[in-house]
């Protein structure tokens, strides 16, 4: 899933408008709109919508995307093959080992 696609489903997880965003980080909704049909943000921008929207940054290693995508999906799994591990008891486990 695009970076784009993921700003937007996580403003409407949250019931937030564009518009919204002016006031939680400043950023006008023509700026953001623009961001959200895919345009290209500098990272500064990113770093605020991410805060705006109760989110973080981050850079997954492609070893360790099958294991991110797992714990998104609420499944427990670890991503390793055999090894299950529950969100709940520690939701980054072997993320970055």
């Amino acid at each position: 899933m695009e970076l784009t696609s993921q700003i937007k489903k996580r403003r409407l997880q949250l019931g937030l408008q564009q518009k919204d965003m002016n006031l939680r980080i400043g950023m006008s909704q023509q700026q953001f709109q623009r961001i959200e049909a895919g345009g290209n943000p500098r990272l500064s921008s990113l770093e605020l919508i991410a805060e705006g929207l109760e989110a973080e940054l981050m850079l997954v290693p492609r070893e360790k995307i099958r294991a991110v995508k797992a714990l998104l999906s609420n499944d427990g799994s670890s991503g390793k093959s055999g090894s299950k591990t529950s969100v709940d008891e520690d939701p980054w486990a072997d993320i970055l080992d």
